[in-house]
């Protein structure tokens, strides 16, 4: 397998150099660098070409590097049924970057690049209507960045004099930011049901 992926890893760099920055072969994975204009057409050379042929896209996702100029990787992945092949392509971008949308070449992006927009907050242009697609529309942050708090920025209730949901700021008392990360069976006195049988044993 691995053998067949870098002949094509090499397949790839002679077509388009213009887009490949570099690529490997890691875990018996295809794994591709794309300059962030260049992606929709690489896609869609990959789409098209007779060695590729990934004609399904599997999903777009991103990691955040917060200490990292390109603080972003957006990353692809894609099944070639024809040749029995997968590939991920890696998008390195800075924070105020926007990543060419590739709905024009595989439709199926449409509601992936909007989960990678509402959880990561990076734009795609191009893309025929980005907007929040898991969280609610007053939401405020992107829950997937590392510096989005644990515990979010508001909540969300029903109001029993009101009789509605209500929004508030989240706001924890001291005590329940406290943890010791010890399990809570540590150091636990309990009887529990049946453990008088192994003392009737004995």
């Amino acid at each position: 397998m691995s053998d067949a992926l870098n002949e094509l890893g090499q397949h790839i760099e002679l077509k388009r150099p213009d887009c490949v920055i570099g690529w490997d072969v890691t875990h018996d994975e295809l794994n591709v660098d794309v300059a962030p204009s260049n992606i929709a057409g690489f896609v869609e050379f990959l789409k098209n070409d007779g060695t590729c042929k990934f004609s399904s896209l599997v999903d777009i996702t991103a990691v955040d590097y917060p200490d990292r100029p390109k603080r972003f990787d957006v990353v692809y992945h894609f099944l070639s049924m024809y040749q029995n092949h997968r590939i991920r392509l890696r998008v390195s971008i800075r924070e105020d970057e926007m990543v060419p949308s590739i709905t024009d070449v595989h439709p199926s992006a449409n509601w992936f690049e909007r989960e990678v927009f509402d959880m990561f907050g990076i734009l795609f242009s191009g893309h025929p209507d980005l907007r929040r697609i898991l969280t609610d529309y007053g939401f405020r942050g992107y829950p997937l960045r590392k510096d989005f708090p644990t515990t979010g920025y508001t909540e969300v209730r029903y109001d029993e004099e009101k009789k509605r949901v209500v929004y508030e700021p989240v706001s924890l008392v001291q005590e329940y930011r406290q943890f010791d990360f010890m399990s809570p069976w540590e150091g636990a006195q309990y009887v529990l049901p049946g453990d008088e049988k192994q003392d009737a044993k004995a």
